[in-house]
Order: structure tokens, then sequence, then C-alpha cells
């Protein structure tokens, strides 16, 4: 099934950062389909070093140039709205069973 490619977000301050899912990404489930929700992710390219991202790292030496493989739904949730939320941009469903919001 084809999947076009969701188009990059960018937060409020600034921040961007590309996140996909699908067969050919490094998600989970490993799956392609518009409406799937997933629980982890796979997040490329990050504007700027994120601390929240960092042991997801595939390459430490290129931190805003690799892709971040199977970074978990609530951490991509933390990772927006610590940048202010995200005003433009696509990310997949998540599936957010087992995230609890700090209050």
């Amino acid at each position: 099934m084809f999947q076009p490619r969701r188009m990059s977000v960018v937060c409020k301050d600034g921040f961007a950062m590309s996140v996909q899912a699908s067969e050919y990404h490094y998600c989970s489930p490993r799956i392609s389909g518009l409406g799937q929700p997933y629980t982890s992710v796979e997040i490329g390219f990050p504007s700027e070093l994120e601390d929240l991202l960092i042991e997801f790292a595939e390459d430490m030496d290129e931190p805003t140039g690799t892709v971040y493989p199977y970074v978990p739904a609530d951490v991509v949730i933390a990772v927006i709205e610590k940048h202010g939320g995200m005003i433009e941009g696509q990310i997949p469903e998540l599936d957010l069973t087992n995230y609890e919001e700090e209050e």
C-alpha cells in the first residue's frame, strides 16, 4: 500500500522534525495505512538537538542529520509540547494508550 510522506512538523518556537510511520519506517506496528495508530514512530532530521530524543539517535555524531527509530508516541507528544505545540505539518495517528499527561 502506497502511503505518501507526511509533511514535517513545525512547532511554535521554530523547532522542526519529520515524523513518519509505515511499513518502510522504523515504527510499531510496522505496517502502512491511513488511520493506523502507532505506538512508536520514526523521527528524522530535527532542526536542532533535542534532549528528549537523544537516546533514540542512530548517529550521535550528526544529531540533526540522522534518524531516530522507534520513538514512543508519548515522547513525540512531549517534544511537540516542549516546543510550544505544532503549528504545521502532519503526524501519524498515535496510540497513546499508555500515555499519562503530566499535571
